[in-house]
């Protein structure tokens, strides 16, 4: 079957009374230009373990499985998996897991299917779970790269050219960009406690157009007075009036090194 042909598709959603799901965000590509594209980006090769988020019917899936070692999908809509057995049955190389990525011991699945090659993320990831998604995968710590595409409000921000709605069936109210990132192999940063330093990081960005210490104290409101608060951002070098999105990484890890000072014991 042709992945990205449009009668084709409905075609083979109707035999399988396939029904899309807005709460999983599902958009599948029916663009042949851009699964190739999003693979090329990818830069996959056969020495490449690929995890896929979210593979729908396959169409990125197959681009994936012409270039790498392996690929392995993790599909949360059961509905899915008889397509994909079928669009997908021409590959060895191709694996599906039904699981929730957000639910999903990453690493556990990375060891256990990717074993003897270098692993690396590519995805089509559903629009609802872009965030939680890419933090899960960063903070695994598995992967050489992570390409995906993601909505252009989510790329912009980090610098990537946008794609087009016609791409997609149904088509969503947003417009795309693939990212692609590779990931560091030493953090730019030293920081005594990763966990608390993200949880400062987490707290500066929950009110964003608030200050800083008022951002703060929604994160430890319970554990600091506003004054210690006040105290740390100021100790760290930072102006009380400042915004959490002003800031850097180096004035970050300044800041929760402060802050943990001020932590009970």
């Amino acid at each position: 079957m042709e992945h990205c042909d449009f009668a084709a598709i409905e075609a083979l959603l109707r035999r399988h009374g396939f029904h899309f799901s807005k709460s999983m965000g599902q958009n599948f590509l029916i663009d042949a230009s851009v699964p190739a594209a999003i693979a090329e980006a990818s830069e996959a090769g056969e020495g490449n373990g690929v995890l896929e988020i979210g593979p729908g019917i396959g169409a990125l899936s197959h681009e994936l499985c012409r270039r790498a070692g392996r690929v392995v999908a993790v599909e949360l809509d059961k509905a899915l998996l008889p397509i994909l057995d079928e669009t997908m049955a021409n590959f060895d190389n191709f694996e599906v897991v039904s699981a929730d990525i957000l639910k999903t011991d990453i690493p556990a699945l990375v060891r256990e299917k990717l074993t003897g090659l270098t692993p690396i993320v590519c995805a089509n990831l559903p629009y609802n779970i872009t965030t939680p998604a890419i933090t899960a995968l960063l903070e695994s710590k598995c992967f050489e790269s992570i390409t995906v595409l993601v909505q252009k409000e989510v790329a912009e921000r980090l610098c990537a050219a946008p794609g087009r709605r016609e791409c997609f069936q149904p088509q969503p109210k947003v417009t795309s960009a693939v990212l692609r990132a590779e990931v560091r192999k030493t953090p730019p940063v030293v920081v005594e406690d990763e966990k608390f330093f993200f949880r400062v990081v987490y707290a500066a960005f929950a009110l964003r157009r608030k200050t800083i210490v008022n951002s703060l104290m929604t994160g430890f409101g319970s554990q600091l007075t506003k004054e210690q608060v006040t105290g740390a951002v100021v100790s760290a070098d930072l102006a009380p009036t400042v915004r959490g999105e002003k800031l850097g990484l180096e004035e970050f890890a300044r800041l929760a090194r402060a802050l943990a000072e001020r932590l009970p014991a």
